[in-house]
């Protein structure tokens, strides 16, 4: 098949939903498939809106030798009233790949009112999906009902990282401060101020937080966090490491004890997957999809989104029985080798875009 992929800016870009892309563009391309990026740039959502009058942007979609064309949720606000024009005229159909809906994000209520409704035209505009969790999809279905779909988790396989059950055990077993890490963009919506309260109410000799993740995205919140960290006493016991390759960031998962990401909601969060292949502990919130990867007492903890005092308790919690910490730590690598790698993804989205191909 020729596959075209329509995404913003670069398909490089470090954050989650751009490796998805990525992964899923190198093993289509290995199973034999054709695969053009069509690129839009990155512009302000009202400018992104304005796309939909392009006929450049028409003409190049119009004219594209496709058998389909994915789309990225993302660039929804550029395609909600073009898609409408275009499915008349080209004979693919498209597919919209869901990692995370615009209105899902914490901002002001009446904004999210606003952004669903748009995203609920553009989500009726396509011929199918691609979900990234099993909520992504229930998302969707409760905005336009149920549609032709698979559901394509992330693999489990670009981010290998060297542990054995020995290694899990004795890491636990480690003496002093309870060596935590966060991996995500510092960006409101992944919650690290909300960990950052918790470890407030804690003593500063249990615990050692290291963040990886851009400080660039929403900059004015990043340095209101680093500010606070240091007006609280707390700046030898935070390590700011900024964004890293991704390479680079499997030896700090390796050395870490327990992994944490109070998200407000995530679409799925690769992340959590990267640190259960390291044999860590997750502590998240049951806002998104973390739930089908932890379970709740087995491998990690969940939490309500936004309830500091439930992260402080398990925190503490594992810092004082690592008994519990090292069982925790062998479950989470027991599910990891469960999960499907991005081989096995790439086969069943590919199946289902054959199917959608040759019924259209």
């Amino acid at each position: 098949m020729h596959i075209g992929l329509l995404i913003y800016g670069s398909l490089d870009t470090l954050t989650g939903g751009y490796l998805y892309n990525r992964l899923l563009c190198q093993e289509l391309e290995a199973l034999g498939d054709q695969i053009t990026i069509l690129s839009l740039p990155w512009r302000n959502y009202g400018r992104h809106l304005s796309d939909n009058l392009s006929r450049d942007l028409y003409r190049r979609l119009r004219q594209a030798p496709l058998d389909v064309l994915i789309q990225d949720e993302l660039n929804h606000p550029s395609l909600v009233g073009l898609n409408y024009w275009l499915r008349r005229r080209v004979n693919y159909p498209l597919v919209s790949l869901i990692h995370l809906l615009r209105h899902t994000e914490p901002r002001p209520a009446w904004q999210n009112w606003g952004y669903r409704q748009i995203e609920r035209l553009y989500l009726a505009s396509v011929d199918g999906f691609i979900y990234n969790s099993w909520d992504s999809q229930r998302l969707v279905a409760g905005l336009v009902g149920p549609r032709p779909g698979v559901v394509g988790y992330p693999g489990k396989d670009h981010l290998l990282t060297a542990v054995s059950p020995r290694h899990i055990i004795r890491r636990a077993h480690q003496p002093g401060p309870l060596r935590l890490i966060y991996v995500g963009n510092v960006v409101r919506r992944k919650g690290l101020d909300l960990l950052l309260d918790a470890l407030n109410t804690l003593p500063r000799q249990q615990w050692r937080l290291t963040v990886i993740g851009s400080l660039e995205m929403e900059p004015d919140y990043a340095t209101r966090l680093q500010q606070q960290v240091t007006q609280r006493g707390q700046a030898n016991c935070v390590r700011w490491l900024g964004q890293l390759p991704n390479e680079a960031v499997a030896p700090h998962l390796q050395a870490a004890q327990l992994f944490i990401m109070p998200s407000r909601y995530e679409g799925f969060g690769i992340v959590y997957m990267e640190a259960l292949g390291a044999g860590l502990p997750v502590l998240a919130t049951t806002a998104g999809a973390a739930g089908e990867m932890v379970r709740s007492g087995v491998n990690g903890y969940l939490v309500k989104p936004d309830d500091t005092a439930a992260l402080t308790r398990h925190i503490q919690t594992l810092h004082h029985d690592r008994d519990r910490l090292a069982r925790m730590g062998l479950a989470a690598y027991r599910r990891y080798q469960k999960h499907p790698t991005w081989h096995e993804t790439a086969v069943a989205i590919r199946a289902f875009l054959h199917d959608l191909v040759h019924s259209a």
